[in-house]
């Protein structure tokens, strides 16, 4: 939920009174007192405030802290107070711009060397509120002004739906899916929940010293349709970030040095965003290098080098999926932060898969036994999901409650997706409900 102009006064009262300070200080003027109390007063409404949403929910997913928050803030007043935006103007005559500089808000905030040195790094391309997208800063230039992103607003104000980045060589994957939907072994979850830890916590552990250079990165090892990707949406949804899928073949040239910049181009758009990248099927790409037998492989070996380098040197969360783990680089298996081993469900397992994947209102038979589903039924999570759909819509074209004659048919056409020649034994005791035209 967005916070409203209202519940954001005390933000817009500091701003206020800051700037009715400096104007003061500028012109030699002594402040009247009652103002001083009015600041301490606002102050501490502005703490009490930034406890609640919009601001506990930002700070806590994009890692800002005190400074962070005054910069964001004097960068979204100008759209929640207008008047604001015609004191920026009057406190910055040089620059054409409803928004402050780096400069008027050190000068707002009265920072000394030391302070306005870390402001100064609370804007570089790798601080938190830079790859939050909160802001607009481009510029090392202190007296280019900071904008706010159709993100801020959306998240402040609720104006308008926050634009997806543009990130060259990947797509957006829709990310709706959480952890109730998740049906995977013990420590499968825990491994995810700790990818959440490097992410959740980067900053204090920082803080206690430690250096981290990029990542974190995650292998999702496992046979194709056991949840990798699927899982990938979870993490992305419990980090409230958009997750890109990267398109290989968008990037891959055949011209020699393109796939690098291409590569570039891609990083560079992405460090400036809050997002999780996502690299299917990786082994295709990230295989051992092969022996050089002539120049094309050299550079083939040159492109996959550098794709490896940028990403453990990016900052921020990727994630690689492989079927055949064994297929990944042992080079490059050292640098993972997280592997996560993706198996076949068990029967337990797809019981509650098809118990999760059956629409939640769907009417169904009296016949329809979930556990029956999971034992008869060798499928994978993927798998079992298709055929779940695939069931409801059987069903509803019937005008009938889904029963086991839907389940089967559903079954017979997931399996007939391989291509392979199909025995009506791999229906087990469902065999009896395949029409006789299905199972020709």
């Amino acid at each position: 939920m967005s916070a409203t102009a209202t519940s954001l006064t005390p933000e817009w009262e500091r701003i206020d009174l800051l700037g009715a300070y400096l104007s003061a200080a500028r012109r030699g003027m002594d402040v009247a007192g009652d103002m001083g109390e009015r600041l301490k007063n606002v102050q501490q409404s502005v703490r009490e405030l930034r406890r609640q949403q919009p601001w506990r929910r930002i700070s806590e997913t994009y890692g800002l802290d005190t400074l962070d928050q005054d910069i964001l803030a004097c960068t979204i007043a100008s759209e929640g107070e207008p008047r604001i935006a015609w004191m920026y103007q009057e406190l910055q005559p040089g620059v054409s711009s409803f928004y402050p500089t780096p400069a008027l808000i050190r000068e707002m905030f009265v920072m000394n060397e030391q302070e306005s040195a870390e402001c100064h790094r609370r804007l570089t391309l790798d601080s938190p509120l830079i790859r939050s997208g909160m802001i607009e800063y481009d510029s090392g230039d202190i007296f280019c002004p900071i904008k706010p992103t159709p993100l801020a607003r959306s998240a402040f104000f609720g104006l308008a739906e926050a634009k997806s980045p543009s990130i060259p060589g990947a797509v957006r994957v829709p990310t709706q899916s959480t952890w109730d939907d998740l049906v995977l072994p013990d420590q499968a979850l825990r491994s995810l929940r700790e990818f959440m830890l490097w992410i959740d916590h980067r900053q204090q552990v920082e803080g206690w010293g430690a250096r981290i250079t990029g990542g974190p990165v995650a292998l999702f090892a496992g046979p194709s349709g056991t949840g990798k990707t699927y899982a990938a949406e979870v993490v992305a949804n419990a980090l409230n970030r958009p997750l890109y899928r990267v398109d290989l073949g968008l990037l891959v040239s055949k011209y020699i040095g393109e796939t690098e910049k291409n590569l570039n181009t891609l990083f560079d758009a992405a460090r400036q965003a809050s997002i999780v990248l996502l690299f299917d099927e990786a082994d295709a790409l990230f295989g051992k290098r092969g022996e050089i037998k002539e120049a094309r492989d050299r550079y083939a070996n040159m492109e996959v080098s550098h794709l490896l380098s940028r990403i453990e040197c990016h900052r921020g969360p990727c994630i690689l999926t492989s079927n055949l783990r064994q297929h990944i680089d042992a080079a490059f298996l050292r640098r993972f932060q997280v592997i996560v081993d993706f198996s076949r469900p068990d029967a337990a397992a797809r019981t509650e898969i098809w118990r999760r994947h059956i629409p939640a209102k769907a009417p169904l038979d009296a016949a329809v036994d979930f556990d029956l589903l999971g034992t008869e039924f060798n499928l994978t999570g993927g798998q079992i999901r298709n055929a779940a759909l695939h069931a409801a819509f059987l069903a509803a074209g019937d005008g009938a409650p889904l029963s086991p004659v839907h389940f089967t048919s559903a079954v017979w056409s997931e399996l007939s997706k391989k291509g392979t020649e199909l025995s009506l034994s791999g229906l087990g005791r469902f065999a009896q409900y395949l029409s006789t035209e299905e199972s020709v």
